[in-house]
């Protein structure tokens, strides 16, 4: 099967989860990969385009994996991985599979029961094994904080911005499920604001220490 680019180097600041390519058991079993006796594979790729993939091979229980890997610009490797499934049951009927993440870290297993493996490296791991992070963990606190906001007011079918007027009550909306998002965005946009004032603070005290370095200078 196909082959996984270069994995990060070290030094570097950890990769987000969103930029890495994930066996994700949800879609697979919608699929059928998962379902057992199924052999043939998954691929990522940008509009169609041919990209990198895993052979698949599923049994009771189990999700066999093959692909090549090159990591940190060295040699590309073959790798065979077994990973494997458990099925829990819903409330409605049914069960939901997930993975167990066949990571080992200092000599003791991972095991968590997960959505999603990432290929962050050699190995389809879980998120924390591989150390990664979400991209909005990396986000300022006012960026946080403005998509928040946004986030509430389109709840509401409003317009994203902190002085977007407060929007109507949507049709077919219960009451308590309106107050409750309005008062979620008041709370974002009181967020917003704080964090604005905040950031303009230490502009305007990083523009008053640069004059006063020019002013020593003269």
């Amino acid at each position: 099967m196909g082959g996984f680019g270069s994995g990060r180097r070290r030094g570097t600041r950890r990769d987000t989860v969103e930029a890495c390519r994930a066996l994700d058991a949800d879609r697979l079993h919608r699929a059928g990969c998962l379902r057992a006796g199924r052999t043939g594979g998954w691929q990522w790729g940008d509009d169609g385009a041919e990209g990198a993939s895993v052979g698949l091979r599923a049994e009771h229980g189990q999700l066999h994996l093959s692909y090549r890997v090159c990591v940190g610009g060295g040699e590309w490797e073959e790798v065979a991985e077994t990973v494997r499934i458990v099925r829990v049951p819903c409330r409605r009927g049914g069960t939901r599979p997930y993975l167990i993440c066949p990571g080992v870290a200092n000599g003791t297993a991972c095991g968590r029961r997960v959505t999603k493996l990432y290929g962050a490296g050699r190995r389809f791991l879980c998120r924390r094994c591989h150390g990664l992070v979400y991209a909005s963990q990396r986000e300022a606190e006012w960026a946080r904080a403005r998509r928040r906001l946004n986030k509430a007011a389109q709840r509401l079918g409003g317009a994203p911005g902190l002085l977007a007027p407060c929007p109507p009550k949507p049709r077919g909306m219960p009451v308590p499920t309106y107050a409750r998002l309005l008062d979620q965005a008041l709370a974002a946009e009181l967020l917003v604001a704080d964090a604005d004032t905040r950031r303009l603070e230490r502009l305007l005290a990083w523009a008053d220490a640069a004059e006063r370095k020019r002013a020593r200078r003269r």
